[in-house]
């Protein structure tokens, strides 16, 4: 079994991470803007603000980075390629988007409508990121 390749994890990673990123503008600037604009002023909370968006892009890169991760630590195991690719997205897809954002729709602290569709959105979002990290990595 050959050592993780780090420095193409970081670079596979950073590069799922640009697609979450792009994809994550598109959804929360177009297609769930409102439904998140009217809940954060139902809280009597501010506009999210340059700081926070920021901070969700730093994640968002890291995010990139640890499903890279998860698919070079999973690939001895399953093989290289798309299929292994997609099986480490959808495991970070199911932590990283359905467990959090389950436990906010049970807490009723944004709209179940604008939750699912971000759930739905980050299905396929993450599969091609995770399939775009892959590309870039190599054992060697």
């Amino acid at each position: 079994m050959g050592r993780i390749n780090v420095g193409r994890v970081l670079l596979g990673g950073l590069l799922a991470g640009l697609v979450i990123n792009v994809s994550e503008f598109v959804l929360n600037t177009f297609v769930v803007a409102k439904d998140m604009e009217d809940a954060m002023k139902a809280m009597s909370l501010p506009p999210i603000g340059n700081s926070q968006i920021a901070c969700f892009v730093v994640l968002s890169f890291l995010l990139g980075i640890a499903t890279v991760w998860l698919y070079a630590a999973i690939r001895p195991r399953f093989g290289p390629g798309v299929p292994t690719a997609a099986y480490a997205a959808l495991a970070v897809w199911f932590l990283a988007y359905v467990y959090p954002s389950v436990f906010i729709m049970v807490l009723k602290i944004f709209p179940v409508n604008a939750m699912v569709i971000s759930i739905v959105w980050g299905l396929p979002e993450m599969v091609i990121a995770g399939i775009a990290g892959a590309w870039a990595y190599t054992e060697a």
